[in-house]
């Protein structure tokens, strides 16, 4: 990592009612397309394979939150369907919108629609969160399926695809997204902190990491927020706006606890209590920090 020495943006904490109306900066670096989208390679040329031939299956994409999986799948559709995008695609969260109406009511009515699209094209119904749909919608959206197969295709995004029914699997390509790597999301976070004249140092970047748990919507949130409460992306501050227990102090108990001394490891397991963090959040961050504690190794080998 390399520090920044970009200059000239001031937090947004000052007066309102001076400052531009801005997107969050999760939005407004939204990958706008399939060669934008960071990490999971495999699955995305799998999609740009889709997205060049036109010829779009049912798709249920799977994984953990913040990787990219809607954002694929809006990318795809912007890429199918060009200038049609808007009149072609409907979206709907299936955790809000969940019960059998919205098959019959929404999703219905939407695929019934006449729709002037690019020839050999389909409209494009995207459900968010679609594990969250209850049995009886989601036996009625495989029969939707079925009927309106010639004329719509579905993509589903979803964090266990195995809460999605046995019959609307087998209709549909499974795609599986996995966790960001680290150098993934460093490498977007330098090139918002380069577009937004970010202030940073090498300790902040590797708490936004490491806050983040390889969800790039989480570390893009964590910069914005850290920028704009304090000016400077720092670890404190980081951990001060993520209000997780900071990792130097667990790491300091766990080398008291290698060093068998107790004392001194109870002395910061307090401090964190004191600070109001829940007996979770501690053991939480003790797992994640002992998970990748270099000192462990040392340690066994001197046994």
């Amino acid at each position: 990592m390399s520090s920044s020495t970009a200059k000239g943006k001031a937090p947004a904490n000052g007066d309102a009612s001076t400052l531009p109306y801005e997107l969050p900066w999760v939005e407004k670096y939204r990958p706008q397309t399939l060669d934008d989208i960071v990490g999971n390679t495999e699955t995305i040329e799998r999609l740009k394979v889709i997205a060049r031939d036109g010829n779009c299956p049912h798709i249920i994409i799977s994984g953990m939150p913040g990787i990219g999986k809607t954002t694929s799948i809006h990318c795809l559709a912007h890429q199918l369907l060009g200038d049609a995008y808007k009149e072609g695609v409907l979206e709907l969260n299936a955790s809000d919108e969940r019960g059998i109406d919205v098959v019959r009511n929404k999703i219905k009515s939407f695929a019934q629609k006449k729709v002037t699209l690019p020839p050999g094209r389909h409209k494009i119904i995207i459900l968010d969160e679609a594990d969250s749909m209850t049995a009886g919608a989601q036996q009625a959206l495989r029969r939707t399926m079925e009927i309106y197969a010639n004329t719509t295709r579905f993509a589903l995004a979803c964090n266990m695809s195995n809460k999605i029914i046995e019959p609307i699997q087998s209709r549909c390509a499974i795609l599986r997204y996995a966790k960001l790597r680290d150098e993934e999301i460093l490498k977007r976070l330098l090139e918002i902190c380069e577009m937004e004249k970010v202030e940073y140092n090498n300790e902040g970047l590797e708490a936004l990491i490491f806050t983040a748990e390889g969800d790039m919507r989480q570390a893009i949130n964590n910069l914005q927020s850290t920028w704009s409460g304090f000016g400077f992306v720092s670890a404190d501050n980081v951990f001060k706006v993520c209000d997780q227990p900071h990792p130097i102090t667990v790491q300091a108990m766990v080398r008291a606890c290698l060093k068998s001394d107790i004392d001194a490891a109870m002395d910061k397991l307090n401090e964190l209590w004191d600070q109001g963090y829940s007996a979770v959040d501690i053991v939480v961050t003790i797992f994640r920090v002992v998970r990748t504690f270099d000192e462990w190794a040392v340690h066994k080998m001197s046994r």
